[in-house]
C-alpha cells in the first residue's frame, strides 16, 4: 500500500495485516475519564484512560510500530485536505520537484463521512481547478431562485432577500458534497497524491524537540474489555516534514494540539451547532431544480438559534435535500434537535413538498459557529490547521466549503515554499511555517469572516432571533461589518444548559412514519456500521444517533447506562455538549461509521 521507503517491506506487511482485520473490528471509541458509578463494572477500557503498561493482559504483546515517511501528511480527506494535496502537487509539477503527499481518511471511501447542505460557493474551486466544468465536477444545479421566511406554527412569512445579504445565492451551486469530495479525490489521484481511505489517524507523534513528527494510525484487534485479540496489530506511523490537520469540525487530534501548543490562548472558545439532514425523492410536479428555501422561527423559540434549508437538486430525479440546524448553546435540556427537525417537517409549507415523497437518506454532523472570534492559532512546529478543524464557516451564509478549500490551498503554498527551500535552516525537526497564518490574514477568508463576525453573537439579546435579524439588517447590509466593535459569544456550549427543574419539558408528537420518523430508522438510512466488540466509554448527554441510553437494571432497582456504539454517526455532539465534559470522542478502527452516499 504505502510506497517504498526505508521501512517499505515491513510497512506493506503491516498495512496488509491492518486491512485483514479492518472489516471485523470497527467501533467508535468515545472515552471518559471517569465511570458513572463505582458500583458498576468498568465501562471504559480504552488505553487512553487505562494504560496498557499497567495491564497484565498486554505483557509480551509486540508493540513496535512500523514507519513510513512523506514530505507532507494530511489528516482528513475532505474539501480542505484534498485541496491542499492538489495544490501541493500542482506546485511540485510547475517547479519540477518531487514531493510525496499522503492523505489518510477514516471513512472507508473518500466522501463517505462527508455531510453538508450543501450550497457551494465556487470561488475557491475556480482558483484551484479553473477548468472544473470541463473536468466534470458534479456541480449540476446552479441556484435559480432564493426564498427566505419566518415560520410561525401555521404560517410562513416571506422575507425579501436584498442584494448583498448572506442568503443571496446568485452564482452558487446546489451539490451533494460527498460526490463533490469524491471528485476532488479523483483529481488528487491523477496528480499523484496517495489517498488512504479506511485509515484513521489516532495519535499525534512528536520529535524530541516537541515539534510534530507525524501521525499514527490506530491499533486494530482490541476486545471490548480492553484486551488484545489474536488478530491484534499495531497501527502504522507516518512521518512528515509538515503535517496538515483537516479532520473537520471538532477534530480529536486538533483538540490535543490546542492544549499542546496553547493554540486557543488568544481567541474565544469555539461554539457549535448540530446539523441534521435528509434526502427525499418527491413528486416531480413539486420539484423546482435550483430553488433554495431557508427559514427561521418555528418550531424553535426566539432564544434558540437555528434554522432550516430545503434545496431542490437537479440530479436526474426529483430530489430535495432538507435539513435543520440548532445552535448547541441551547439552554433547555429537554430540547431534542432531532425531534425539532422531525416536527419542522410538518409545517404546512414544508409538508406540502414532502407529501407523497420517499425519504432515502439521513445523517447528522456538528458544525462550527464561532467564526472570526474563535479562530485559533493556525501554525505550530511541524504542523498546521486547515478547514473546519479550526473553523472557517461563514455562519450567516451557512457555508464553509469554499473557505475550507482556500485554507488548504494557502497552507499548501506556504508549506511548498519551505519544503523546497534548499537553504532553509529550521530551528525544529518539524517545520514551523508561520507564513501560512500571515497569508491567511491577507486572504479573502479573513475579510469575509471579519465582515460577518457580529451576526451570530448578535442573537444573544432579549429579543433573540428578531433582535439578531434587526442587527444584521442595519449593521451588515448597510455597513458591511465595518462597525468599530466586535461582539462576544456566551462561552462554551457545554456550560449553557440550565437545570431541568428550571425548564419546561417539551412534548414532541409521535412520528407518523410518512413525514416524520424515529431515530433508529433514521440511523439505519445513514449506513452506519461498527463492530460492537471494541472499547468504548460512557456519556452523560443525549445523542443524535441512539448511542447513549439509560435502561433498567436487571435487578429492577435502578438504571444503568447502555452504550450502543454501533449507532455512532460521528457527529461529535456528545463530546461538545456534555455538561460534565467527560467525553473524549476518538476515531474507530478505520472505515467504521456512516456510509453516506452524496450527503
Amino acid at each position: 500500500m504505502f510506497p517504498a521507503c526505508r521501512y517499505s517491506l515491513q510497512a506493506r506487511r503491516c498495512v496488509g495485516a491492518l486491512k485483514a482485520v479492518q472489516a471485523e473490528h470497527v467501533a467508535p471509541q468515545v472515552c471518559s475519564t471517569r465511570s458513572s458509578s463505582s458500583t458498576l463494572s468498568r465501562i471504559t477500557t480504552h488505553y487512553s484512560v487505562y494504560p496498557r503498561d499497567k495491564d497484565p493482559r498486554w505483557e509480551g504483546v509486540e508493540m513496535e510500530r512500523f514507519a513510513d515517511e512523506a514530505d507532507v501528511v494530511i489528516v482528513g480527506g475532505g474539501p480542505a485536505g484534498l485541496s491542499a494535496a492538489i495544490r501541493l502537487k500542482q506546485l511540485a509539477s510547475q517547479h519540477e520537484k518531487e514531493l510525496r503527499v499522503c492523505v489518510v481518511e477514516k471513512a472507508s471511501q473518500i466522501g463517505a463521512h462527508t455531510l453538508s447542505g450543501a450550497c457551494l460557493e465556487p470561488t475557491a474551486l475556480s482558483e484551484l481547478i479553473p477548468d472544473w466544468k470541463e473536468r466534470g465536477a458534479p456541480l449540476n444545479t446552479p441556484v435559480t431562485e432564493d426564498k427566505f421566511s419566518i415560520l410561525t406554527e401555521k404560517y410562513r412569512i416571506p422575507v425579501p432577500i436584498l442584494p448583498g445579504l448572506p442568503m443571496n445565492n446568485h452564482g452558487n451551486y446546489l451539490v451533494r458534497l460527498g460526490h463533490f469530495v469524491r471528485w476532488l479525490g479523483e483529481q488528487a489521484e491523477e496528480l499523484g497524491v496517495e489517498l488512504y481511505p479506511g485509515y484513521a489517524a489516532s495519535e499525534v507523534l512528536f520529535h524530541e524537540d516537541g515539534s510534530v513528527k507525524g501521525i499514527a494510525t490506530n491499533d486494530v484487534g482490541i476486545a471490548k474489555d480492553g484486551s488484545p485479540k489474536d488478530v491484534f496489530e499495531r497501527g502504522m506511523e507516518l512521518h512528515a516534514k509538515v503535517t496538515l490537520f483537516g479532520e473537520g469540525c471538532h477534530g480529536h487530534l486538533a483538540k490535543q494540539l490546542y492544549k499542546q501548543f496553547n493554540l486557543r490562548g488568544n481567541c474565544e472558545p469555539q461554539t457549535y451547532a448540530i446539523g441534521l439532514k435528509e434526502l427525499w425523492v418527491i413528486d416531480e410536479k413539486k420539484w423546482c431544480p435550483g430553488r433554495t428555501e431557508h427559514s427561521v422561527g418555528w418550531p424553535l423559540n426566539r432564544n434558540t438559534y437555528g434554522g432550516s434549508f430545503l434545496y431542490h437538486l437537479n440530479e436526474g430525479e426529483p430530489l430535495v435535500a432538507l435539513g435543520f440546524v440548532v445552535g448547541l448553546d441551547y439552554t433547555n435540556p429537554y430540547l431534542s434537535p432531532f425531534r425539532e427537525f422531525q416536527r419542522w417537517k410538518h409545517h404546512p409549507s414544508i409538508m406540502s413538498t414532502l407529501e407523497g415523497g420517499n425519504r432515502i437518506a439521513y445523517g447528522a454532523r456538528a458544525l462550527n459557529e464561532g467564526g472570526f472570534q474563535s479562530i485559533p492559532k493556525l501554525t505550530f512546529p511541524g504542523g498546521m490547521l486547515i478547514g473546519c478543524s479550526p473553523g472557517f464557516m461563514n455562519v450567516p451564509k451557512i457555508k464553509g466549503t469554499h473557505t475550507a478549500m482556500k485554507s488548504g490551498m494557502l497552507a499548501a503554498e506556504s508549506a511548498f515554499s519551505k519544503i523546497t527551500d534548499e537553504n532553509l535552516q529550521s530551528e525544529t525537526a518539524g517545520l514551523y511555517i508561520p507564513e501560512y497564518e500571515e497569508a491567511f490574514k491577507k486572504s479573502w477568508i479573513w475579510k469575509e469572516l471579519y465582515s460577518v463576525r457580529n451576526i451570530r453573537p448578535s442573537f444573544h439579546n432579549y429579543f433573540g432571533l428578531y433582535g439578531g435579524m434587526v442587527y444584521t439588517g442595519i449593521f451588515y447590509w448597510i455597513l458591511r461589518g465595518k462597525e468599530p466593535w466586535t461582539l462576544k459569544h456566551n462561552g462554551l456550549d457545554a456550560d449553557q444548559l440550565k437545570p431541568a427543574k428550571d425548564c419546561t419539558p417539551i412534548e414532541y408528537p409521535k412520528p407518523d412514519g410518512k413525514i416524520s420518523f424515529d431515530l433508529l430508522s433514521s440511523v439505519a438510512l445513514s449506513g452506519t456500521n461498527h463492530e460492537h466488540d471494541q472499547p468504548f466509554c460512557p456519556a452523560e448527554t443525549q445523542s443524535f444517533s441512539c448511542v447513549y441510553e439509560y435502561v433498567p437494571l436487571e435487578t429492577g432497582d435502578g438504571m444503568r447506562l447502555q452504550i450502543n456504539a454501533q449507532n455512532c454517526v460521528h457527529c461529535k455532539t456528545c463530546d461538545i455538549k456534555d455538561p460534565s465534559q467527560n467525553i473524549n470522542w476518538v476515531v474507530p478502527e478505520g472505515s467504521g461509521g456512516p456510509a453516506y452516499n452524496g450527503m
